[in-house]
């Protein structure tokens, strides 16, 4: 029994009248397009609904109270309304239009327990949300801590009272044997789901809430029927001793657990069908008119009258039987049950509510829970600190459980700073390195900056939980992204450190501990500040498509304006306030002149030099680097400084305050928003549908006309299957083996439907997987046979597996997903309109006709079963194998379900499938049972029999108690092997099935099934691979993509407002540059940053790209539905063409706006817009294809970008590089810089401004071209007052072309090869891609 009772006592109960809930939208709402989105003629409507919404009542016309002490059942078919009700009755009314009639919580209003009494009132959904690095212990224990109560009945502390409750939840539920395993999810491997589902009851339990509402249908649904019952018993206890209100609603009831409730609400279309005492709820139906069929429980008679096809009226009833929701709701308004929930009502109100003084004394008994350090009104029970403390503590345990990828970012930083150090090594004290000594900290700058923006994903993957938590009261969000905060600055500080370390003494820079000591706590501001900064960026939205492209500008604009690649002195004046609201424009300042303050630099470039100047006086020379003097060969770094940039050494100290200030600023925004936002990240319910066309509403009727092909209903035939001696081990912690299943053997005839039973833990589902060829890990043992022979090795594609888990492509409609199916899994000699009418028939026999045009992406739990069944069922596989097909549905809908399931094997279909809590009547339609307990061991194979008379027999002449008239066979069946979490037995079943006779009767049936080695007609009709071609498989996969991306409008305006935001920006900023020497270097910059765009358009795209391969690897693989080439090809030409078009309204809005001559636009757009896209979609896609997460790619796409840069010939001038040149020259970002640059700007003069100009006197007697006319036609510059005698006025360049060659080694002669060089790396990367194996893929 579950008692975390505190002194003293409090207790809260709940009542409604009236109860009508409004949601927005109406019947159907359209998915959002790219189309609609941009559609001008809608956004009259759009302002119209947002003016007036249309709605509809969800719940209408609910009267009733839960006192505390009551436990009432809700039930009600999928999409009756259940989860909306029990979301009001926990004050969660946020994701709802409105919310009328009265709601009372004793004498509280919603209002008030929303704000100071949160956790005394507890939801737990149908989702499970864990972190999941975290063990399961672990999770439980944070979740019993942070709503401990100051005092406890026992005088134990709260270290004690965390420890007995996990312990407790864990022994109670049977997880104890993964207690110190992690939760897991998709990419990493941990608990079951049904362990998981688990876990999320556990950590409800531990809230300690009054009011317990428990939408828990999928979850308690993966429990054995006596789990089950364990579980209800459990709150049953605690609802008596500790007089809590517990609300459940549950789809599947046995009769045991039923009888646990004192009331029941049946829920019809939103209309109250019945309020009232559970023992009266069976024979108020039966008086209705209504008959339950034979050996059929309660809950479910209940929830089959409110079904039309599945309830069954009395024969020669003489009243009206109501049909409808409208008419349920009134017959009950009028019989003798409604008078006795309204006087029920009544008292409870005349008691409770409207009371000041209960609500006082409710109050003073929170405060005595409360910490002392609590606030009186806080819903918290811990103080702040405390809670910081053990928030803390749950942020280092993430931080272990995400130990690799911490040391892959460690990794990454070691390899850029070793790269870059070396890029930059041994630097000279003369002015050829002024240049470089400024690039290498400025890189190190843009490195750490990029890093930061990679943690996204990572921040939207643990919304859903921070947003439970914070419903449960457990803690304030803002703590725990401060706990984030706190963490990782010794993280930070450890792996900035060491990257300053390494590229700091690498690059050989000021050889001052003090200039280094300033350097790295630069690097650290930067690193603090621009982590606050993205991190409240992602807060502010609810995708991360947006958070990532507002970050990507975020970066474009302080990269752009952090006064290197755009000096202060030559930006515009209106779009120079950008700098002061950069942080990097501060950090760059400051490293910098803490670089170049007490440098002096030698000149390498004086002029005049060369042949014939040899003697020439140093009065009559000048250095051509800016801010030298005439006359002094030496330039001062600090005003190098001030002249180029306009920084000065006086600002450093003043720039760290600065930085201080934004790091404090982002970190509180960062902290308030997630406190403020938390909100944001519930998703609400509403299902949506594709917008119906003419043509497509015609083509839906034509495929629903029967053509009468045979092949729409023929099932595909094959031979019998069996198992024999089946053994799987897989490998412990401790290096010994653990036993998964130990010898089980067994057969599958056509037309045989059998069903695979056992408690949790029992290896249902592992034997499942095994029969289907899908183990990865660990080690089979024994035989697997299709009439007598060894499966063929195409085994796995030739069979139907239905998983657990529903995975698909979440854009297509359910119509469109059978649809890809049928296409992909039958022969292309079958017609199109023979798959469509196979379609329609398949959408009917799963029950999903309301549902054929809904959006997966939006459907509940049920409907998503039901599309899983459908779309292995469309292959007509000869052998289907199904894990958990009624899971998550109501008894109604699982007897849909298997009824299906018994007319696919009449019609010759062999059907396995683990099945959970069976209803009496879905149990007897299966054939056969294999049943198991834990560690793999058969207790029963064989028929059922008629009622199942054979297998009752079988256990009660074995020493089972008699199984009663009125009792679920499987819930006997289960109880007698002892199939519970705390059930002890004294009798052996798997020893008594081993020396039994029907044991002895099924190996001599193998025996013969080996001898007779009937021909394998299955592995001749099946064997050829892929039953369409490769073509074909492209041609469906782009379908599937690109209506995807249309239908995702919020991901590819994201885009387009990157594109062009950033397009105008850096166009504005760089606007008509001129043909002087900053111009010039102007031009490379404006096009160096338009290579930018490649890093936040990558980023964007690794999310839905690792989506749907996850689909692939998880689920369609396995069916050999295509070859993964085709999955890979098809994500590469449906992210093509959007970021082609981005690039062009980059283009666009760039390129004329910078002032580049229109007759060389089209070589550049080739470069820009289409070319370069190509380049970096395919290196994307394919850094994503060996990225288990988004985040992962992230960051490998940041170090292979940060290559690029560094080695592009932009930061590091090619001469310049050293050895390093070759990686130059692989690097092909130098070729799209070079291609652009070259083409744009050869053969155009340069023309210096007059303070460009550099100003030499000329010996005594002598003019400017007697003196310089030489040195000019040497250097390649040009005199601009050839016949002064003083103050000759030198332009370094001519032209373009010497200025780009001699400086970075770019010509407008190579534009053509660095054409075909891209094209080259295309290619590489796409068959890389594509040449990838299928294993490297995750």
């Amino acid at each position: 029994m579950l008692r975390f009772r505190s002194v003293p006592t409090k207790e809260l109960g709940v009542m409604f009248k009236y109860l009508r809930v409004v949601g927005l939208g109406a019947s159907t709402i359209y998915q959002p397009t790219l189309g609609s989105k941009l559609n001008p003629l809608n956004v009259l409507d759009r302002i119209k609904q947002w003016r007036s919404p249309a709605t509809r009542d969800l719940l209408y016309g609910f009267e009733g109270v839960v006192k505390p002490g009551e436990m009432l059942l809700v039930l009600g078919r999928p999409g009756a309304g259940c989860s909306t009700f029990l979301r009001v009755l926990a004050n969660q009314h946020a994701e709802f239009h409105s919310v009328q009639g009265d709601i009372h919580y004793d004498s509280l209003s919603p209002q008030e327990v929303h704000r100071h009494y949160r956790g005394d009132i507890h939801y737990c959904s149908e989702e499970d949300y864990h972190f999941p690095t975290l063990t399961v212990d672990q999770t439980l224990r944070f979740a019993a801590r942070t709503r401990t109560p100051k005092d406890q009945s026992d005088s134990s502390s709260p270290r004690d009272h965390t420890e007995k409750v996990a312990e407790h939840l864990e022994t109670t539920f049977g997880l104890r044997h993964v207690r110190n395993t992690v939760v897991g999810d998709a990419a990493i491997r941990g608990i079951s789901g049904g362990e998981k589902k688990r876990v999320s009851i556990c950590e409800g339990l531990a809230t300690r809430s009054l009011i317990s509402c428990w939408d828990n249908t999928h979850a308690v649904a993966t429990l054995s029927a006596s789990t089950a019952l364990e579980f209800v018993r459990s709150l049953r206890s605690v609802t008596d001793h500790e007089r809590k209100a517990t609300i459940v609603s549950l789809q599947q009831a046995g009769e045991p657990l039923f009888e646990l409730f004192d009331k029941v609400c049946l829920i019809y279309e939103g209309r109250m069908a019945y309020f009232g005492p559970a023992s009266r709820a069976r024979q108020y139906f039966v008086d209705m008119g209504y008959l339950p069929t034979n050996r059929q429980t309660t809950a479910d008679f209940l929830v089959a009258v409110t079904d039309p096809d599945g309830r069954k009226t009395q024969i020669g009833f003489d009243r009206y039987i109501p049909q409808t929701a409208h008419e349920f709701a009134g017959y009950y308004g009028k019989s003798d049950i409604c008078p006795l929930n309204k006087a029920d009502i009544e008292a409870y109100g005349d008691e409770c509510i409207g009371k000041p003084h209960r609500a006082a004394i409710f109050q003073e008994r929170s405060r005595a829970e409360n910490s002392s350090m609590t606030g009186a009104d806080s819903p918290y029970l811990l103080s702040l600190s405390t809670q910081a403390w053990v928030l803390l503590v749950r942020r280092l345990q993430l931080e272990r459980g995400a130990l690799r990828r911490r040391i892959t970012q460690l990794i990454a930083s070691m390899i850029q700073a070793i790269m870059a150090g070396s890029v930059y090594a041994h630097l000279h004290p003369d002015t050829s390195s002024l240049y470089s000594r400024s690039s290498v900290v400025q890189f190190a700058l843009v490195w750490v900056t990029f890093t930061t923006s990679t943690e996204i994903p990572a921040l939207f993957s643990q919304r859903p939980i921070v947003l439970k938590h914070f419903r449960a009261a457990m803690y304030h969000p803002l703590l725990d992204s401060l706990s984030l905060t706190l963490l990782d600055i010794p993280i930070t500080l450890f792996t900035t450190g060491l990257f300053s370390v390494i590229i700091y003494f690498l690059a050989d820079l000021h050889d001052s501990f003090g200039r280094f000591i300033t350097f790295t706590l630069v690097l650290l501001l930067i690193t603090f500040t621009m982590k606050g900064l993205f991190r409240a960026v992602a807060t502010s939205f609810k995708s991360p498509a947006p958070a990532q492209a507002l970050a990507g500008l975020i970066m474009m604009f302080s990269v752009l304006y952090m006064g290197f690649i755009l000096p202060m002195p030559t930006m515009i004046g209106a779009l120079k306030w950008i700098t002061y609201i950069n942080p990097l424009k501060y950090a760059t300042e400051a490293v910098t002149v803490n670089e170049f303050e007490d440098l002096t630099a030698t000149c390498s470039t004086p002029i005049p030099q060369g042949p014939g100047y040899e003697h020439v006086a140093s009065e009559n020379q000048v250095c051509t680097t800016v801010g030298s003097l005439p006359g002094d060969l030496s330039v001062s770094g600090a005003r190098y400084l001030q002249v180029n940039f306009d920084f000065s050494y006086d600002h450093l100290w003043r720039n760290v305050g600065i930085l201080i200030a934004f790091f404090t600023f982002f970190t509180l925004t960062y902290l308030l928003m997630t406190e403020i936002r938390v909100e944001s990240a519930s998703q609400t319910s509403v299902v949506l549908f594709k917008k119906p066309t003419r043509k497509q509403n015609s083509q839906h009727r034509r495929s629903n006309v029967d053509t009468g092909h045979e092949a729409s209903t023929r099932t595909a035939r094959g031979g019998t299957f069996s198992f024999e001696n089946l053994s799987y081990s897989v490998p412990t912690a401790d290096g010994a083996r653990r036993e998964l299943l130990q010898d089980v053997s067994g057969c599958v005839t056509p037309g045989s439907l059998v069903a695979l039973m056992g408690e949790s833990g029992a290896g249902k589902t592992t034997l499942l997987n095994v029969l289907s060829k899908r183990t990865t890990t660990g080690d089979v043992t024994g035989d697997l046979l299709l009439d007598g022979k060894p499966v063929p090795a195409d085994f796995q594609t030739q069979i139907g597996f239905c998983q657990q888990v529903d995975t698909h492509y979440p854009l297509s409609t359910v119509r469109e997903a059978l649809l890809f199916s049928v296409q992909l899994r039958q022969s292309q000699s079958v017609p199109l309109s023979v798959k469509m009418d196979h379609v329609a028939e398949c959408i009917t026999m799963c029950g999903l006709e309301s549902y054929s045009d809904a959006i997966i992406g939006t459907l509940g739990i049920e409907q998503l079963r039901r599309v899983s069944i459908a779309i292995e069922l469309i292959a007509k596989p000869p052998l289907l194998f199904l894990d958990e097909p009624t899971s998550g549905l109501d008894s109604q809908g699982a007897l849909s379900i298997v009824g299906a399931l018994r007319n696919l094997a009449d019609k010759g279909q062999a059907i396995v499938c683990t099945i959970h809590q069976p209803s009496s009547d879905v149990f007897e339609m299966f054939d056969h049972l294999l049943l198991l307990r834990k560690g793999g061991q058969v207790v029963y194979h064989g028929e059922l029999g008629t009622e199942s008379k054979t297998i009752i027999d079988y256990f009660e002449k074995h020493g089972a108690r008699p199984c009663t008239p009125d009792e679920n066979p499987a819930d006997y069946i289960l109880n007698a092997i002892g199939a519970s979490a705390i059930s002890t037995l004294n009798q052996d079943w798997h020893e008594i099935w081993v020396h039994c006779p029907e044991a002895r009767k099924l190996h001599a049936q193998l025996d013969a099934i080996r001898l007779n080695k009937i021909p394998l007609e299955i592995a001749r009709s099946y064997s050829r691979g892929s039953a369409v071609s490769w073509r074909t498989q492209l041609a469906t996969l782009l379908n599937r993509n690109l209506t995807g991306y249309w239908r995702n409008p919020t991901y590819l305006l994201s885009k387009f407002i990157l594109t062009s935001g950033a397009g105008i920006v850096i166009g504005l900023s760089f606007l008509h540059t001129k043909d002087n020497l900053q111009g010039t270097q102007n031009q490379l910059w404006t096009v160096y940053l338009s290579t930018y765009m490649a890093s936040p358009l990558t980023h964007q795209m690794f999310v839905p790209l690792i989506n749907v391969r996850n689909v692939y690897e998880l689920r369609e693989r396995f069916s050999n539905m295509y070859h993964w080439t085709a999955l890979l090809t098809s994500q590469l030409l449906a992210e093509l063409p959007w970021n082609i078009l981005a690039m062009t309204a980059y283009f666009i809005s760039w390129y004329w706006t910078v002032g580049f001559p229109t007759s060389r636009a089209g070589y550049s757009y080739l470069m820009l817009a289409v070319v370069y896209p190509l380049y970096f979609t395919t290196v994307g896609q394919a850094v994503g294809a060996f990225s288990p997460t988004p985040e992962a790619a992230s960051l490998g796409f940041s170090a292979l970008f940060a290559f690029m840069l560094l080695f592009d010939g932009v930061m590091r001038p090619y001469a310049q590089l050293g050895w390093w040149q070759w990686m130059n020259r692989v690097i092909p970002s130098t070729y799209v810089v070079e291609g652009i640059v070259g083409q744009a700007s050869g053969g155009m003069p340069i023309h210096c401004d007059l303070e460009e100009l550099v100003t030499v006197d000329p010996p005594a007697g002598m003019i400017c071209s007697q003196y310089l006319a030489t040195f000019a036609e040497t250097a390649g510059g040009y005199l601009t007052n050839a016949n002064d005698s003083q103050a000759c006025g030198y332009c370094p360049y001519r032209t373009k072309d010497i200025f780009f060659t001699q400086n970075f080694s770019i010509s407008y002669s190579h534009r053509w090869r660095d054409f075909g060089v891209l094209i080259a790396y295309i290619l590489i990367n796409v068959s890389s891609r594509v040449c990838t194996p299928r294993h490297s893929l995750t």
